[in-house]
């Protein structure tokens, strides 16, 4: 299977650990193929499995690998445990240095320099929606940032299983998990609250479950923060770090194309979420 994201998405992540837990070996890419480009922008993720094209939507991948569909209620509940992410961009150097450690490692020079090149494109265009929602006041600080984790921990407590659905993680687990992994990506404010909060005990029990079961996945940031601690994912080596900034300059650079380029990608994808 081939993936295309970047691993510090939380939907992304969220595909990722569900094939790893599967043992499905993929094959990750970070630029997005072109059918998928011209179709959907930069959204990710997408996942092809043998010929029957690119899917959309990591709940989607997820039940096509045979995990359980979640409801909307759990899915609010997910889309909740998002907020205080967008405060990776507080430090922009701190968001490009973090986003440079990854890449595609994979591959010959060619496709690597091509592939890394080009992802910084998909970071500039992160980094400006997530600014744009900053500025327009849409993003606001809760008065407590362990409130949004808190419907997992009674769901944890109340039923007294391992994993939030059963005896295994299933989708709502590694969409929980692929979201704590991105705020761990770069350490956010909600990061500290699954680290300290006295009303999230069994959450950090799950966390640490989790860790546990996914000791050798490649994606852990959230390693160093929960125990079991370990260290956090290897960075890609200096060739492709290179490619990666260099890159980085030229989109830059081009900044009065670039900028109406990816205003023009964020509102076709809205209008089509409408």
């Amino acid at each position: 299977m081939r993936v295309y994201g970047h691993p510090h998405s939380p939907w992304v992540q969220a595909v990722l650990l569900g094939l790893h837990d599967r043992g499905i070996h993929c094959a990750l890419k970070h630029t997005p193929p072109l059918s998928i480009f011209v179709r959907a922008g930069v959204m990710m993720p997408a996942a092809e499995k043998g010929e029957g094209g690119w899917q959309l939507e990591s709940t989607a991948i997820l039940e096509d690998v045979g995990y359980q569909s979640i409801s909307e209620s759990q899915m609010r509940d997910i889309r909740r445990a998002w907020i205080g992410l967008p405060h990776r961009i507080d430090s922009g150097a701190v968001f490009w240095s973090n986003f440079s450690l990854t890449g595609q490692t994979e591959g010959s020079v060619g496709r690597r320099l091509a592939s890394n090149f080009l992802r910084s494109f998909t970071v500039l265009y992160f980094h400006l929606l997530l600014s744009i929602l900053r500025l327009s006041g849409q993003l606001r600080d809760p008065e407590n940032y362990g409130n949004q984790f808190l419907p997992f921990e009674d769901k944890l407590k109340a039923s007294g299983r391992p994993f939030l659905t059963g005896d295994a993680p299933e989708s709502l687990d590694c969409l929980l998990f692929g979201m704590i992994q991105s705020h761990c990506s770069t350490y956010v404010p909600p990061v500290e609250a699954l680290q300290s909060d006295p009303r999230l005990e069994n959450v950090r029990a799950w966390i640490s479950r989790m860790q546990e079961r996914f000791c050798d996945y490649p994606y852990l940031y959230s390693a160093p923060y929960f125990r079991p601690h370990r260290l956090p994912p290897a960075p890609a080596g200096t060739f492709e770090r290179t490619a990666f900034w260099l890159g980085a300059i030229f989109w830059i650079g081009l900044f009065p194309i670039t900028v109406p380029v990816i205003l023009a990608l964020a509102l076709r994808n809205r209008l089509k979420d409408k």
